[in-house]
């Protein structure tokens, strides 16, 4: 199978996972690719003029923005650090990096080329970007779809962190994934 969860957060022992994991966030050499925190979906991207347009755009909840936040002071408290930060260039995605990172650099690569939303050629710079090895953990915020397209399902819920092993040569495989309310656990 292409992309593999990391079988100990799948069948082994919390403790033994949760120390596998916090020793792959900390080594570094991953991506880490988030989707956005919480958003209002009564707001839509439909009447937005650019991505500066944040009133015509789905943007964070204060609820999101405390997701956001708590994410970050969770990575801050395993010591993982990353070297740089991409996101989109919508404000829900721009506020997300910011609030746990403190940074990010917009990119239209987390976006995605034309065609449609499920299309996996629509991303192939996102994909490259998730397949490059290095010894820098980079971190990605981005949106469901394109990580969906690329990964598979499930789809990532709103503020969750997938781990990504890069490959080389445009593969790479899901090592683990965690939600926002997991975090606390994460020791």
């Amino acid at each position: 199978m292409r992309f593999l969860f990391l079988a100990a957060l799948l069948f082994a022992p919390a403790a033994w996972a949760q120390a596998d994991l916090v020793k792959l966030l900390r080594d570094g050499g991953h991506v880490l690719y988030m989707r956005h925190a919480s958003t209002d979906f009564s707001q839509n991207d439909a009447r937005m003029k650019d991505y500066d347009d944040c009133a015509n755009q789905r943007n964070l909840t204060d609820k999101g923005r405390a997701e956001a936040r708590a994410v970050g002071a969770h990575l801050r408290r395993l010591n993982v650090s990353v070297i740089d930060v991409l996101a989109s260039p919508f404000c829900r995605t721009m506020e997300t990096a910011r609030l746990v990172f403190g940074r990010g650099t917009a990119t239209l690569e987390l976006r995605g080329g034309p065609g449609t939303a499920g299309d996996p050629a629509r991303y192939a710079a996102l994909k490259e970007l998730l397949s490059e090895k290095g010894n820098r953990t980079l971190a990605l915020v981005g949106h469901g779809n394109p990580f969906h397209a690329l990964a598979g399902p499930p789809y990532l819920a709103e503020g969750e962190i997938a781990i990504v092993r890069p490959e080389g040569d445009s593969k790479f495989t899901v090592v683990g994934r965690i939600r926002v309310e997991q975090w606390e656990a994460v020791k």
